[in-house]
């Protein structure tokens, strides 16, 4: 009985651990904005001032620092500011950048059926990317997209 319980003390240790461990990635790394609203800070507390509010679920953004519980983040137009942790997701997400509409292809090239056309700002759900295409999900359309037209690609 005594060895059960030991076995279950440290398996529970383990498990407590687990999120500690989940925060503490390398830095910088991709991550994406994980409710419909979310403040960013000028400063890693609730106790500094709102610069900006995101209402923009899904929206990427590259995690450049992280403080007890918060993150300092940069989004899409270069702004940087502290988000509390547990509002952002490690999904991966990209938004449409650039002058104009991007198209959205079939496959993963220039000559293949163009399926839309996404205009700047769009953002979608990130797919695998290769030889300078990724594929994105921009609410159940599916399709690939010059990685140049998108933010959150590749390496933060």
């Amino acid at each position: 009985m005594r060895r059960i319980a030991l076995k279950v003390l440290a398996f529970s240790l383990v498990l407590s651990a687990a999120p500690a461990v989940g925060q503490d990635r390398e830095v910088p790394y991709w991550a994406s904005i994980r409710a419909e609203s979310v403040n960013m800070r000028v400063g890693p507390s609730v106790d500094f001032p709102i610069e900006w509010v995101y209402r923009r679920q899904g929206l990427p953004v590259k995690v450049v620092r992280l403080n007890q519980g918060w993150r300092l983040v940069e989004d899409p137009d270069g702004t940087r500011g502290w988000i509390v942790a547990r509002l952002l997701s490690p999904e991966r997400s990209a938004v449409v950048i650039g002058e104009g509409p991007a198209d959205m292809r079939a496959e993963a090239d220039p000559g293949a059926d163009l399926r839309w056309r996404l205009e700047p700002g769009v953002v979608g759900r990130l797919g695998d990317c290769e030889q300078g295409w990724c594929e994105l999900d921009v609410e159940g359309h599916r399709g690939w997209v010059r990685a140049d037209r998108l933010w959150g690609d590749g390496e933060p």
